[in-house]
């Protein structure tokens, strides 16, 4: 018997996650920080204290300011890096504090 409405599975979650954009974003943000362990390795991940998203804008907390104050430098590459290894344009800034 053959199929005639046959999806990949890839195909199905694209259709999920385009009706349910909420599951979508939070899908996003946990790879965004996944991501920044993952980049910035586990040095950097060390003197992270507090990491999350909000409208597009990664906010992170930083218990180093030699640290921040060097991450403040490569800003932009960063957020071009992190959407890279994201896979989507989920950023548009990072906030070091």
């Amino acid at each position: 018997m053959k199929r005639r409405n046959a999806q990949t599975l890839g195909e199905v979650l694209r259709d999920f996650f385009e009706d349910n954009t909420e599951l979508y974003e939070k899908m996003i943000e946990i790879r965004v920080k996944r991501a920044w362990g993952e980049v910035l390795g586990n040095m950097v991940l060390q003197y992270t204290r507090e990491l999350y998203v909000k409208d597009r804008v990664l906010y992170v907390s930083l218990s180093s300011s030699v640290l921040r104050s060097e991450l403040l430098l490569c800003r932009q590459r960063l957020v071009k890096s992190l959407n890279e290894h994201v896979g989507a344009q989920a950023l548009t800034d990072i906030v070091l504090r």
